[in-house]
């Protein structure tokens, strides 16, 4: 996946690997070289490469969920 995507702060997306506290819905809450997603469930943050964050996402979460 070698083109450039752009996301929203905001966005849902749903990763490969669930999260331990048993989720894999997250939300973006910052942007840049690198994402910043805040999961769901139980609000932890993690702070990932976005070239990373590329390949480990699974899917974007197009309206509520």
């Amino acid at each position: 996946m070698d083109n450039q995507l752009e996301y929203q702060l905001g966005t849902k997306v749903i990763m490969k690997k669930q999260h331990p506290c048993g989720n894999n819905l997250w939300e973006i809450v910052r942007v840049g070289a690198d994402i910043k997603i805040r999961c769901i469930a139980c609000q932890r943050t993690v702070l990932i490469p976005r070239v990373e964050f590329n390949k480990k996402v699974k899917k974007i979460v197009i309206g509520d969920v």
